[in-house]
C-alpha cells in the first residue's frame, strides 16, 4: 500500500471532506434508475485517493495495488470507491458505512451486494452495475430490478474495418443497417451506440457474455411511444424507443426490458438496460423509466445534471 500512496503524491488539488459528507439519497422508485458517474481527471487530491483506499476491503486493496501503472490503479480504485459510496447513500433504517459493505458474485460472475450478515435485517433490494473507460466511471442503481450499464468513449476506434468487426459480433439486421451508412464517421458512431446497448443488455441479463452472444439478438430503434422515458429535470426529453428481439424468432420481441441511450459531457455514450416491473410487462399500463443522473466526486461534491447540456438523450439507426 505504501508504494501506491507514494506514487499518488503528485496530485495537488486539495479538498476538505469527511465520511459524513456522503449525502443520503432516497431509494429509487421501482421504475426509476439512478446513474452516477465520476471523471477520473477531476480527482487529483492524494489525500482523497488515500481515503478511497481506506474504505476498500483487503481483497479490493490488493487488486488495486496489483494493477500495473498509476492510471490503471487510479481507475480501479475509483471504480470500487464509487460503488461503495453510492450504495452507502441509500440508507433505510440505519446508516450504512461504505467500509462495512460486502459484495458477492452470482454464479455467472455478476457482482451484487451481500446483505446476509449486515446489521440491517430489512436491507433494500438494490441492484447495481458498473462500467468504466479510462476517462469516465459510472454506476447504475435500481430497486428490485436487474440493471446493466455500459459506457464508451465516442472517440473509440477499432483496429479492423467497422463492417468487418460488426460481421463478427452483430446480427445480420444490424450489419445491414450499418452497411447502408455512407459516411464513415456516422457509421462508426452508430456502431458504438449498438455496441454500448448490447453490452448493457447482456450485463442486465447477468448470465455472462457466453450465455448471450451478441449475434443472437438485435437492437432496434423505433419512434418513441408517449412517455417511454422521463429524464428528471427535463420534461421535454425525447429519444427513440429501443427494443431488443431474438434472432431465433424475429417476430417475437423481448418485452420485459427498458433501455436508455445517453451522451455524456459530449464525449461518451452511456447505455442503460433495466427490467420492467410486472405491471408494464403484463400490459397494465405503460410506466416510463424515470432517470436521474448525477456527477460526483465522493466525499466532496455531487451535481445533478439531468436536463443540462452535459446530458443528451440520443437515438440511433
Amino acid at each position: 500500500m505504501a508504494s501506491f500512496t507514494m506514487k499518488i503524491h503528485c496530485f495537488q488539488r486539495n479538498f476538505s471532506f469527511s465520511s459524513s459528507a456522503l449525502v443520503p439519497v432516497q431509494l429509487p422508485s421501482r421504475m426509476e434508475t439512478h446513474f452516477w458517474y465520476i471523471l477520473p481527471d477531476e480527482v487529483k487530491s492524494a489525500t482523497l485517493l488515500n481515503q478511497y483506499l481506506d474504505i476498500l476491503s483487503p481483497c479490493e486493496k490488493e487488486n488495486v495495488l496489483r494493477m500495473h501503472g498509476d492510471n490503471l490503479k487510479k481507475s480501479a480504485l475509483l471504480a470500487r470507491a464509487l460503488v461503495r459510496t453510492t450504495i452507502a447513500r441509500y440508507q433505510i433504517n440505519s446508516q450504512v458505512s461504505p467500509t462495512s459493505l460486502k459484495f458477492r458474485k452470482n454464479i455467472y460472475g455478476k457482482p451484487e451486494v451481500d446483505w446476509q450478515n449486515h446489521y440491517d435485517r430489512n436491507p433494500p433490494p438494490l441492484h447495481f452495475n458498473i462500467s468504466h473507460t479510462s476517462s469516465l466511471i459510472a454506476c447504475g442503481v435500481t430497486l428490485d430490478s436487474p440493471i446493466g450499464i455500459d459506457v464508451e468513449e465516442k472517440q473509440r476506434t477499432t483496429k479492423n474495418n467497422i463492417l468487418s468487426f460488426a460481421r463478427r459480433y452483430f446480427s445480420p439486421h444490424e450489419v445491414e443497417s450499418l452497411s447502408i451508412i455512407s459516411d464513415p464517421e456516422i457509421q462508426r458512431l452508430e456502431f458504438l451506440k449498438l455496441w454500448t446497448l448490447k453490452e448493457a443488455y447482456v450485463k442486465a441479463l447477468g448470465r455472462g457474455f457466453s450465455a448471450a452472444p451478441f449475434k443472437n439478438f438485435t437492437i432496434r430503434f423505433r419512434a418513441a411511444t408517449k412517455g417511454h422515458l422521463h429524464l428528471s429535470g427535463n420534461s421535454n426529453s425525447k429519444a427513440s424507443e429501443i427494443i431488443v428481439e431474438s434472432s431465433d424468432d424475429p417476430k417475437t420481441l423481448t418485452s420485459n426490458w427498458q433501455f436508455a441511450l445517453l451522451e455524456l459531457t459530449g464525449s461518451h455514450y452511456a447505455a442503460i438496460c433495466k427490467e420492467k416491473d410486472d405491471d408494464t410487462v403484463e400490459g397494465k399500463g405503460s410506466v416510463p423509466m424515470k432517470l436521474t443522473v448525477r456527477k460526483t466526486i465522493p466525499f466532496v461534491e455531487d451535481q445533478c445534471i439531468s436536463g443540462k447540456d452535459a446530458l443528451v438523450l440520443v437515438g440511433g439507426l
